[in-house]
């Protein structure tokens, strides 16, 4: 294993493939149980990095995370990878993001941000979740790559290297960049706003046949004792991330078709 192989293994692949070869045209950033420690925020039409840096700032010095690397896709973006020590489920991965883009891009629209996994990729769709960089990008013949904070306005119009970047400076650039630890993860998630802790909180209780207390407990405390309400609520409320709404539709559904209207008690 070179010293890319090693930097990738440490930031950004499954823990299943600690001892194994990577191959950036086929690696997969997915693991079995549906979990991601690689999240990927891109902003394409056009890649402005004047607009993403605001994210790459933004992260560090009001979220205390670690830098994102950044990269250029190959295609038509540029895009920050974030990197976590212990894998999150895929939609916990896109609410993250999702956050992101809510907190530093909010007046950005929606069609020129690609968030990456999508709440809906799986180990069975890794298309759903963004290539491993480096990577040759068959549309174009060129490349995606790593680069330096410095030289990312550089890439704004053409993001991409024509030639194979050399390992030994991707290598370089990823290894000064620290893996986010689960605390400061969750402590980013407190900072990003206690409305969406709350509600990831509960719906996940409330879509748990195993939790019936803490779902009365919760579910009371946010929409005085009526889950059901509580749950109608986050699922049309355009300002809670997508996966979340999700669950709550999903939770609702289960208590439908169980023919069991939702009880407090």
């Amino acid at each position: 294993m070179n010293r890319l192989q090693s930097e990738l293994h440490r930031l950004y692949l499954p823990r299943s493939h600690a001892h194994a070869e990577v191959d950036a045209q086929r690696s997969s950033l997915i693991e079995p149980s549906d979990k991601v420690r690689s999240m990927v925020m891109e902003l394409t039409r056009p890649p402005s990095w004047e607009i993403l840096s605001r994210v790459w700032h933004g992260v560090q010095t009001e979220l205390e995370l670690p830098a994102p690397a950044i990269a250029v896709s190959g295609l038509d973006g540029l895009q920050l990878w974030f990197s976590i020590a212990e894998p999150i489920s895929v939609a916990q991965a896109h609410a993250f993001l999702e956050c992101l883009r809510s907190r530093f891009l909010p007046d950005l629209e929606s069609s020129r941000i690609r968030l990456m996994p999508a709440s809906d990729a799986s180990v069975l769709r890794q298309e759903l979740h963004a290539r491993l960089v480096p990577t040759r990008q068959e549309q174009t013949g060129n490349w995606s790559a790593f680069v330096a904070a410095d030289l990312a306005p550089v890439f704004g119009d053409t993001p991409w290297l024509d030639i194979e970047p050399n390992e030994e400076g991707q290598a370089g650039l990823l290894r000064g960049l620290d893996v986010m630890k689960q605390t400061v993860f969750e402590a980013a998630l407190r900072k990003l706003g206690p409305s969406t802790q709350q509600s990831h909180s509960t719906v996940a209780v409330a879509s748990s046949a195993d939790a019936p207390h803490a779902h009365k407990q919760s579910a009371t405390s946010a929409d005085g004792g009526d889950p059901k309400r509580f749950l109608l609520q986050i699922m049309d409320d355009e300002t809670v991330a997508l996966p979340l709404r999700i669950e709550a539709a999903k939770a609702l559904l289960q208590h439908s078709s169980d023919h069991r209207p939702l009880r407090s008690d």
